[in-house]
């Protein structure tokens, strides 16, 4: 029988190799991944002779990660990451070791997984499992539990396999969807909105900082920021207490008051000269008993990593790195366990043995072999159990490498000593306490005599210090040698050290015994926190921004509280008491309502970045990438959605979220007031679905034959829209404000008329309108220089050509109707040129002799006619309506645009003014023909 062994990493595989061949027949070959070598043997188990192959992967073979449509971080809106589709597969950089594992599996019958024994391991376990099954379904699958590289344990698992535990593989399913979903969300969040706004100076290139958010990470800088918070908002407060000594020949005793200390100054002088006034001590008790300390539990990777951090400085990432490096050379056990207890059927008395032959440690190792010393016990329970693996211990003795670094030194050193500590007598101690009475004030004082150090004899980490005291008898009396009346502050707790954020997470639930170091890694990384030499952390400018602006939103995201019931859960689901499909739903629900809780709040945010940094000159996240309600998927790139967004100038677009790598965008017109996207599809445009989009116009900027409030579509199917587009255009709105550009300077950029038909259609309308060419989309056409297709639609609007010619140019004249107040109706003949300012009355030429060669009226009289005040006005030529355009139209001669006065389709004035010669306000009182009468 041929038997496929995969272990998690290569010198793992080397190992079990080396110890199942016993270093005889054993044959090597590449594998397609030339780090991931192959082993061959002969081996028998359960007496059935087995030609082994080992090989191994490097840990996770597969990721978790969202299709691609939704893998680019403007791809979607953030909360659609909640329910989007995710898979699991092989990256680019395993599929070497995916080949190598079909092609091994096709050949075999059985194969047997050599993956570490935690729930990580497990569902590594049940990765290789599904690729070696893809290959060869027929593969009978077990599973090989060991704690530790040594013969005695990977000899005894071969032959005691089990099958594979998919509720542990299903519990790190869920844990890795839960994080990959909260943690993409908020992340995408946070650094869109956050990242462009500010000045962030924490690192070289802030335009690609990352603000990233875990539902671990989080919680564990609320640790940092709560502990310095403390610290900052600590006042110190002024305190008194009494101090009492006294000095006799067998020493000195020092008495503290039982009261401790008061705040009261008051009070507390006015209690010492009572002391002072009746200074006899009286001893009102002595209290002889026995004091015992106990050695510690066995050790689990939490308490490795407090103590190492406590008794050497070192980072729990680099603790756990030493510890990986002397578990894979076979000198300690596994060191990612929780399990803090021996199991009864653990040769702790051979693990002892094995160390006899050390210089330093092994008398004392002879001592507890020893039944006459006394000196063994049974080590504690410490209550945790993580059914994987035992507490960390020494597997192999040794002296010390050559290759060891001093760290390496050191945390053998000290898993060596904590295992030998744990199965020691406790130290035994005599504790004497003696209390006195001054004046009616308690003071007492104590003293130990070590009697029995024990394990304390090898465990040079701890001290149990003694002190001795006088001996003192009831009711003794004597006068204090010293007692004074002292003060003192009250100080703040101390900033929290890596021990000591390790024991906040720990008791909180917060990660796991494998993962807590990477947390607490990724704070620093990503400049959330910063650490001193003492190992203690304090937040950064940008992570105390981050919590506090949470905090003010009123969720506590960086407490531990969510994180806690989700670690629960999830083990709920590696015991099988829930189903991970059930754990799933109920997390992400919870965590997308405080995902949008959390975003219509973001102002908080806001606020919170603004006392720490600066904000920037960028645009806020960049408009383009400012991520609206989604429309519909790009029919372009067919990869992100394109989204309704609102530019600054006012005008609406619907663009990909894919840019700029997908520019594709559909302009809406700029006569839009309001756009909101609805729930509504389109029945008739694909790819699908397209949601329409509820439009408001302006009523002004429309003909009066298309309706003010639009259901439209951007699919191209709806001809309304497109009609609108291409009447009122698609470019920044033009206030009639803005002053006329001089002539040279840049003009401003209009877009394209396409159908000149739907102009036409329009123009004949203003036209129908007695004559007036009203303000909607004026400023478009003037732009264009579609002057010939204005006047021509003019003049067929007045009944055909003009037999009047202009007496300046010759031009033929265009027949008009005012509509202004005092002349409404009335006729009137214009020059077409803008460089003549003929206006003559229609009644006046039939009332004059000679009927077409009367004199045109003056300067003053066309002042009746608004448009033909130098070619500004209702249908000129000029600068004016909305704003200026290009061409001839855009011409500039000095005026500005508040020279003009405009008349809507009603009448009305447009800029409100009126002369102040006769109160007309179709006119100006310097071309009033009023003036000077």
């Amino acid at each position: 029988m041929r038997v496929l062994n995969v272990a998690e990493k290569p010198s793992v595989a080397k190992a079990v190799a080396n110890i199942l061949s016993r270093n005889q027949g054993l044959r090597m070959r590449e594998g397609r991944s030339r780090y991931n070598k192959l082993f061959e043997f002969n081996y028998s188990i359960r007496g059935q002779h087995c030609q082994m192959v080992v090989t191994s992967v490097t840990g996770h073979l597969m990721e978790l990660e969202f299709e691609d449509r939704f893998r680019k971080w403007h791809s979607c809106d953030p909360a659609h990451l909640y329910h989007a589709p995710v898979r699991k597969f092989v990256p680019e950089d395993k599929l070497d070791i995916k080949r190598t594992l079909e092609e091994e599996a096709r050949k075999c019958q059985w194969l047997v997984l050599w993956l570490d024994c935690d729930r990580e391991g497990e569902n590594i376990a049940f990765e290789v499992l599904e690729v070696c099954t893809q290959a060869n379904r027929h593969l009978d699958a077990w599973r090989a539990r060991f704690s530790a590289l040594i013969d005695r344990e990977i000899h005894e698992s071969v032959q005691n396999l089990v099958r594979p535990n998919h509720l542990f593989a299903d519990a790190v399913d869920a844990r890795q969807e839960i994080d990959l979903r909260i943690g993409a969300s908020f992340t995408r969040f946070q650094t869109m909105l956050l990242r462009d706004a500010f000045v962030i100076d924490i690192a070289a290139d802030d335009r690609n900082l990352v603000l990233s958010y875990g539902p671990c990470q989080f919680p564990t800088l609320g640790f940092v920021v709560e502990r310095y918070w403390e610290v900052q908002s600590h006042e110190p407060e002024e305190f008194w207490t009494i101090n009492c000594s006294h000095k006799s020949d067998e020493g000195t005793a020092t008495f503290n008051w039982m009261r401790g200390h008061l705040f009261d100054y008051t009070c507390a002088v006015i209690i010492y000269e009572m002391c002072v006034q009746e200074p006899t001590a009286t001893v009102t008790k002595v209290r002889q008993q026995e004091k015992r300390k106990y050695p510690p539990h066995p050790l689990n990777t939490i308490e490795l990593e407090k103590r190492a951090s406590r008794y050497f400085h070192m980072s729990s990432e680099h603790t756990m790195k030493v510890a990986e490096d002397l578990y894979q050379a076979g000198f300690i056990s596994y060191p990612r366990t929780e399990t803090d207890y021996f199991s009864e059927r653990t040769d702790l008395h051979g693990i002892v043995r094995e160390q006899l032959g050390h210089p330093i440690w092994g008398s004392y190792a002879q001592l507890l072999l020893d039944p006459e010393a006394g000196l063994w016990r049974n080590p504690s329970n410490g209550g945790h159990d993580d059914k994987a693996h035992p507490p960390i211990h020494p597997t192999k003795f040794s002296a010390g490498e050559s290759q060891w670094s001093q760290d390496h030194h050191r945390l053998y050193e000290l898993v060596v000593r904590h295992f030998l500590a744990c199965i020691s007598q406790p130290a035994v101690g005599a504790e004497t306490t003696v209390e006195i009475d001054i004046a009616g004030e308690s003071f007492s004082s104590s003293g130990r005599v070590i009697i029995a150090k024990n394990y304390l004899d090898v465990y040079r980490f701890e001290s149990w210090g003694g002190s001795m005291i006088p001996t003192y008898v009831f009711g003794q009396q004597f006068i204090p040698t010293t007692l004074t009346l002292d003060s003192g502050v009250t100080r703040p707790p101390p900033l929290l050290s890596e021990a000591d954020l390790l024991n906040c997470m720990d008791k909180a639930g917060i990660g796991t015994d494998a993962t807590m170091h990477d947390h607490i890694k990724k704070l620093l990384d990503r400049f959330y926190a910063t650490k001193d030499a003492n190992t203690r952390f304090s937040p950064t400018n940008l992570g105390e921004a981050l919590v506090m602006g949470y905090d003010d939103m009123g969720y506590e995201l960086w407490k531990p509280y969510l994180r806690s019931m989700m670690e629960c859960d999830m083990k709920a689901v590696s015991l099988g008491t829930k189903r991970k499909n059930e754990v799933l739903t109920t997390c992400l629900e919870q965590m997308k309502a405080c995902f949008l809780d959390a975003r219509s709040n973001k102002g908080k945010l806001l606020e919170a970045m603004a006392l720490f940094f600066e904000r920037s000159n960028r645009s806020t996240g960049d408009e383009q990438q400012e991520v609206g309600d989604v429309v519909r998927l790009c029919n372009l790139c067919q990869e992100s959605n394109m989204v309704l967004r609102r530019k600054p100038d006012g005008n609406f677009m619907v663009g990909c979220l894919g840019y700029p790598q997908c520019r594709n965008v559909v302009w809406l017109p700029g006569s839009i007031s309001e756009a909101a996207v609805t729930t509504i599809s389109c029945n008739y445009c694909t790819p699908g679905p397209v949601y329409k989009i509820q439009l408001k116009f302006r009523q002004l900027e429309i003909p009066p034959n298309y309706n003010v409030d639009h259901l439209g579509c951007v699919g191209a199917c709806d001809e309304i829209l497109r009609q609108l587009t291409e009447i009122c255009g698609t470019g920044s709105r033009i206030c009639s404000s803005v002053p006329d550009q001089q002539e040279g300077e840049d003009q401003m950029h209009l877009p394209p008329m396409r159908n000149e038909a739907v102009v036409g259609k329009l123009l004949a309308f203003t036209v129908a309108k007695e004559g007036i060419l009203q303000m909607i989309a004026l400023h478009w056409f003037c732009a264009l220089g579609i002057h010939s297709l204005i006047e021509q639609i003019c003049e067929v609007g007045e009944g055909g050509d003009s037999s009047v010619s202009c007496n300046t140019c010759g031009t033929p004249c265009v027949l008009r109707t005012a509509n202004t107040e005092n002349n409404r109706g009335r006729k009137f003949y214009s020059c077409q040129s803008q460089e003549c300012n003929f206006f003559v009355w229609e009644d006046s030429l039939n009332s004059s002799s000679g009927g077409r060669s009367a004199e045109p009226a003056s300067a003053s009289s066309s002042a009746s006619n608004p448009s033909r005040r130098d070619g500004r006005g209702r249908g000129g030529r000029g600068r004016g309506g909305r704003g200026s355009g290009s061409g001839r139209a855009g011409q500039s001669r000095g005026r500005t645009a508040t020279d003009a006065t405009f008349v809507s389709a009603t009448g009305d004035p447009v800029s409100g003014r009126r002369c102040f010669v006769c109160g007309d306000p179709s006119h100006f009182a310097n071309v009033c023909p009023n003036r000077g009468m």
